[in-house]
């Protein structure tokens, strides 16, 4: 019997959970914050560096966060969202969006996209999105969103994220 008819599912993993983050932490990403609007006008954010495209035609861009974030609610049921990629300048912002129990917009310039997404000052490029759809796997929520509006600073440094510390861009 050829391999594939004998295992269907996936092994069980011989890592640890703190092993796994690790080794992801290997993979070097930009950082992004996501932000939207409630329909009764309360602003949320946070730090994100789960982003990605997906497709040029339609635009779509993808994201996720854990099933059990405070902001769950609000990313799943509104219909905007906006993806601000941070540049090597916004680190304290990056912090400040990942950190639990503070007034994250509190002096944060920004200006109001489509939807109401707040689209903040400085980022390095912004994606305004319709909330297109959503994939439940394993811990978080996969989001697609297709793409109203872009735009980008030209000549930007980003800011970076690897092994669990944030840099800026060193060209080779």
């Amino acid at each position: 019997m050829p391999l594939s008819e004998v295992r269907r599912k996936a092994q069980p993993p011989n890592f640890s959970q703190v092993e796994f983050r690790n080794a992801l932490g290997m993979f070097a990403t930009g950082v992004t914050i996501v932000t939207a609007r409630t329909p009764e006008g309360q602003l949320v954010g946070l730090t994100a560096n789960s982003f990605n495209s997906v497709s040029l035609a339609p635009p779509l861009v993808l994201w996720s966060l854990a099933r059990a974030a405070a902001s769950m609610s609000a990313f799943s049921t509104g219909s905007h969202y906006a993806i601000n990629i941070l540049g090597a300048d916004q680190k304290a912002l990056a912090r400040r969006f990942a950190t639990r129990g503070v007034d994250r917009f509190a002096d944060v310039q920004f200006v109001e996209g489509v939807g109401g997404a707040p689209l903040l000052a400085g980022a390095a490029a912004t994606f305004e999105c319709f909330n297109r759809s959503r994939y439940e796997e394993g811990d978080h929520v996969i989001f697609v969103g297709e793409v109203e509006r872009c735009t980008h600073r030209a000549g930007a440094s980003p800011l970076l994220f690897h092994g669990g510390k944030f840099y800026t861009e060193h060209p080779l």
